[in-house]
Order: structure tokens, then sequence, then C-alpha cells
């Protein structure tokens, strides 16, 4: 990728920062955080799988060169690492090595240390500053931006947590060389999600560049990245706390998701982007039976999903769910309310929209085919 560096912004008034875009960012992450953070210490929270790969001594390299003064804490990696037990670790060592309200959290990795190294940030002292350093595809176009931290309970996914907005965001796309393709796969479900709730014109783009992208190929992932960028900060910045519902769509095929995960056991065997390619399908089904949207879209969203090698039933992953336990974990999702499940609906392409009457015996109905 070109070596070219490009920034777009978080627009939050006082909460308000800046998301870099490039190729060897964590080597210049030092001269990057140095005008915010010069004297402080760092605290760089990582998992095992991420030091394998180098890219904490890349960064730590940038951050001595830059005079900083900071500590590594190396967690498992995996969605269980999403758990009370590991922020309790994770905070023990914090306060073990020394942390104080000037301390910087540093989260280096994928979507799990983010949300986990966030939300630690957000409690700890009530409150230091963190910022997100995203090492795979799903994190840097989802998950590291928009100030969501947390961690997933028995009862289902992300349910305790707090919004706490990072300083900045490293988006370094020379990490993605060392991802596996499955986990390529994961991340552009999420890129994919963008054009559906809300640029048409951009899924029919992916449409012909989706293969490129999931292979790296440099220019169409760059594109797919900075644009799927420009739609999470605009829609955070128009609804940070998630109270208008604009922010909600971001949820599109989620609330499937959430369950088919959380019935997977937060386990391997299916990642968070898996969940939501199936997530999405079954909510194009929905609006389809409900009458909001022609069956073809879903046929046409299918077709793409498969073209690009991900799931779209959880037998393509040989995976078998019970629909009362899908349902009994749905109804544990934040969206509820009132105790009615709410899901993010389409039109069709770039005209998603919450909807809150959904019958649950239509729900149910959709979830026995769709595990047939």
């Amino acid at each position: 990728m070109s070596e070219e560096q490009e920034t777009l912004e978080v627009s939050l008034g006082a909460r308000s920062y800046p998301i870099h875009i490039g190729h060897g960012l964590l080597e210049r992450a030092g001269e990057l955080l140095r005008p915010q953070f010069a004297g402080r210490r760092l605290f760089v929270v990582t998992d095992e799988h991420v030091v394998a790969a180098g890219h904490a001594d890349r960064l730590e390299h940038g951050l001595a060169a830059a005079d900083f003064t900071f500590a590594r804490i190396v967690l498992p990696p995996g969605e269980a690492t999403k758990s009370f037990i590991w922020l309790e670790r994770l905070l023990d060592e914090l306060l073990l090595a020394g942390a104080e309200r000037r301390s910087v959290v540093v989260a280096l990795g994928g979507g799990v240390i983010g949300d986990l190294a966030g939300f630690a940030a957000a409690i700890l002292l009530r409150g230091v500053a963190y910022v997100q350093l995203p090492t795979t595809l799903l994190a840097q176009v989802d998950s590291a931006i928009g100030g969501k931290t947390g961690i997933d309970t028995r009862h289902g996914k992300n349910l305790v947590g707090a919004f706490h907005q990072p300083r900045m965001v490293l988006v370094d796309t020379a990490t993605l060389a060392t991802l596996p393709m499955r986990e390529r796969r994961a991340g552009y479900a999420e890129i994919v999600k963008y054009g559906c709730i809300v640029d048409a014109d951009f899924l029919a783009w992916l449409e012909g560049q989706g293969r490129a992208v999931v292979e790296g190929e440099p220019a169409p992932c760059r594109r797919a990245i900075r644009r799927a960028l420009e739609i999470k900060a605009e829609v955070v910045a128009e609804d940070e706390f998630e109270t208008s519902g604009r922010r909600a769509l971001l949820n599109f095929g989620h609330t499937f998701a959430h369950a088919f995960e959380a019935c997977a056991g937060y386990g391997e065997g299916l990642l968070h982007g898996e969940a939501v390619a199936m997530g999405m399908v079954c909510a194009t089904e929905l609006s389809a039976a409900l009458g909001y949207a022609p069956s073809a879209q879903t046929e046409r969203l299918v077709r793409h999903l498969r073209q690009a090698g991900l799931p779209v039933r959880p037998r393509d992953l040989g995976l078998r769910f019970e629909v009362d336990a899908l349902l009994a974990a749905m109804r544990h999702d934040k969206k509820v309310v009132d105790g009615r499940l709410r899901f993010v609906l389409w039109r069709g392409p770039g005209q998603a929209f919450i909807a809150s009457d959904v019958p649950e015996d239509l729900v149910r109905r959709l979830l026995t085919d769709a595990l047939a």
C-alpha cells in the first residue's frame, strides 16, 4: 500500500479525535502520539497473536524512538478474554505496574483487545485516556471507532460496558498482511454492512471489488477501509450515545449475529464477522417477509457474501443451533426495549431502518428455515 497517510476526524466537540490511516503507522506511532501525550507513561495492552506477528515490537520501536516510557501487558487471544475475569486481571496488572490518572492505555489488537482495554480505561481510576491501534480488518473498519467498550457475560455479548471515546485511532494497513484469510473475510462482512445500511453505491462497488479487498490488493483495500471509516465517523458524530436511533443502524444483522455467537459459546468456531454475515442475511429475509424489501435483494446479498467466501447459514460452518436458545439470547440483547425485540431491517441497499413491532412467531419461523 501507499506510504501516504490520510486523516479523518470523528467530530464530537471536546471529545473529537483523529483517525490516521496508512501503511507503517505502528513504527510512526510515537511521532503521532507525542504532541498529545509527551511525558506520559503508556501501557500497551495486546494479545499473544499480535505479539507473535511482530506488531508489538514494531510499535514499541516507534514509541522508544519518541522517548516514551511504556509497559506491555499480554493477554490470551479470543472472544473468551472479553470477560469479567480478564477485565479484573487487566485492571490488576495496570495498577500493579503503577498506572495513574495521566497514564495512557494503548489497545493494540483486534476487537476483543480494543473493547476490553477501552473498558478498562473507562473505569480505571474513574477514567484514563486510551488510543486504539487496531490490527484486524474488522477492528479497523468498525470496533476501534466510536467509543463503545465492554465485555461479554453469560447472558450475551457486550452487555456490560461504557461509552469511552479514544483520543486517537491509528489504522496501520500493514498489519493486514499477517491476518489469516478467514479473519480478512470476517472483517469484510462489516465493510459490506456499511453499503447495506447507508450507501448503495458503495455496495455496488464492493460487488465488483470485494474479492480484491479480501485478498488485500492495496488500492481497493485502502478505498474500502476509508469509505467504511467515513460512514462510521459520520454516524457516530450524529448519534454518539445511540439515543436518536441513527447509530443503531450500525447493528444491521447484529441481533441475529449476537445470538449466534452466544449459542456458539464465543469460540473459534464462529468469528464475529461470520456471524454478522449470517445475521445480515436473516435481517434481509425478515425485511422481505414483512413486505419491506423484495426477496431479490436478499438473493443479491447472499450471492455477494458467498463470492467473498463468507457463510450465509450456520450449516456453512457446520454449526447447529436450537431456535429456542437463539430466541432466548435475542431477548437478552441490549437493543431490547420494554421487553420487545428490535431489529435493523432494510428496504434495499442503503435504506436501513429500525423496527420494534416484529412478531416473534415470524422470527421463529425464519430461524427455523435458516437452521434447516
